[in-house]
């Protein structure tokens, strides 16, 4: 069974749910709930969940859910044709406001082990989104600076973050690799490489980010490669 079928049998095994009718935090507590005994179950679905109410609450931020927006939903998220009304269900029900996305965000934190890398994640898979209408504006930027906090993410590392995404091939790509400039050429070699295992496919389906939302680590490579050719030659090493 894939990861759309058991998000669509959970929505829908829901008094109302499949009409709209029962309220996202009560789906939540059944996430938490339902799924306790089976923690890798748990994990991606509740991963899933946080991604798409998430997704329609960052497209909200700035007042207007944008085609833009809702395509670069639909390139996040490998749905199949026969799942993509079990998805618009919880898309919907989110987008209706972006009120109590950070009471959402506390309780999505708490099925993560602290510090754990699937945050990023998360917070990189609202980036895509908010960038989609060719900027990020402050409202979104806010929300997004707001998610990060409650995921535990220092300043530092959001800052590592958005530059990924807000105009990389201007930015400081010693940023964007989250390396010190004074860095000699091997240490550059190693941290990339590192950093780029990291974001390799399987890294992420260890850490619970179903194989369903790969284009996440498919977007962070590219900016990762970018900035590492940027220094590459700067540097004119090999």
């Amino acid at each position: 069974m894939t990861i759309w079928q058991r998000l669509g049998d959970l929505i829908c095994s829901l008094p109302g749910s499949c009409t709209l009718g029962r309220a996202l935090d009560d789906l939540i507590e059944t996430v938490r709930t339902m799924l306790s005994g089976s923690p890798e179950d748990r994990r991606q679905v509740a991963f899933s969940v946080s991604m798409i109410a998430l997704s329609a609450k960052m497209a909200k931020a700035d007042g207007v859910v944008t085609r833009d927006e809702v395509t670069a939903f639909e390139q996040l998220f490998d749905i199949p044709a026969a799942e993509h009304q079990n998805v618009a269900r919880l898309f919907n029900l989110a987008k209706q406001d972006v009120a109590g996305f950070d009471a959402y965000a506390r309780k999505l934190a708490g099925l993560f082990e602290p510090g754990s890398p699937v945050f990023e994640d998360i917070v990189d898979g609202l980036f895509h989104i908010a960038k989609a209408d060719g900027m990020v504006h402050q409202d979104e930027l806010a929300f997004l600076d707001h998610v990060a906090s409650i995921f535990g993410i220092g300043e530092a590392a959001f800052a590592r973050i958005s530059s990924r995404h807000i105009v990389p091939e201007e930015g400081d790509p010693y940023l964007i690799l989250g390396i010190d400039r004074a860095a000699s050429n091997d240490d550059v070699k190693r941290h990339y490489r590192r950093i780029v295992a990291e974001t390799h496919p399987d890294r992420l389906i260890a850490r619970g980010v179903p194989a369903e939302f790969l284009a996440i680590a498919t977007a962070k490579l590219a900016a990762l490669n970018g900035a590492y050719d940027r220094i590459r030659r700067e540097r004119a090493f090999a």
